[in-house]
């Protein structure tokens, strides 16, 4: 090969090196701000405490809000992981912070309480409460969808379009469980039949 064509090839070759260090870069910066919340980890941090608790989830007569708080007193690292993609955590840091309590309604992810590991794994436990673009994963990009954390531990997103009948399933089989109809839709009131 002649100088000047191995001078060329070596910018060249330098050139790509820079800008894949420069996408690879943005993308882990872009990783590290947006994939906070993630509903992996949530499962294994439910699961987690339903082994030290002799196979039963969280729950509080409160409401779930303060069951997600129980779940965060003996590790308060976990708050990412209860909260859904945008939220800071702030309700939950906060609430640990000096002994309050977290309404439902704070709260942008949904947990169904009252389960146990003996439940069926198929019932979702956990959900973003609203859609987004891309979910956690992909946040601000893409379809909106709901990430979900089913009983054994698996996520899965659920696509508005899919949101529906999701929850007339997830209705169904809480009942199965031995949930009022009327305590099931509190979790899923889009199942409710229309009047």
């Amino acid at each position: 090969m002649k100088p000047g064509n191995v001078k060329r090839a070596l910018f060249v070759v330098g050139g790509l090196l820079a800008l894949v260090a420069c996408v690879g870069g943005a993308w882990l910066h872009h990783l590290g701000k947006v994939h906070r919340h993630c509903m992996k980890m949530a499962g294994f941090v439910l699961s987690d405490y339903a082994r030290e608790h002799g196979g039963v989830f969280p729950y509080h007569t409160n409401g779930f809000g303060d069951a997600l708080l129980l779940l965060v007193k003996e590790e308060p690292s976990n708050v990412p992981f209860i909260c859904g993609p945008g939220d800071d955590g702030h309700v939950f840091s906060n609430a640990l912070a000096h002994g309050l309590h977290v309404p439902e309604e704070q709260c942008n992810r949904v947990y169904v309480q009252g389960l146990t590991e003996t439940n069926y794994p198929g019932i979702c436990i956990l959900f973003d409460r609203r859609s987004v673009p891309g979910g956690d994963h992909f946040y601000g990009s893409g379809k909106p969808v709901r990430e979900v954390c089913l009983l054994d531990g698996s996520m899965q997103t659920i696509p508005d379009g899919r949101w529906a009948e999701f929850s007339r399933q997830q209705v169904e089989l809480l009942i199965e469980a031995g949930f009022s109809r009327e305590n099931a839709l509190q979790y899923y009131p889009e199942a409710a039949p229309r009047k």
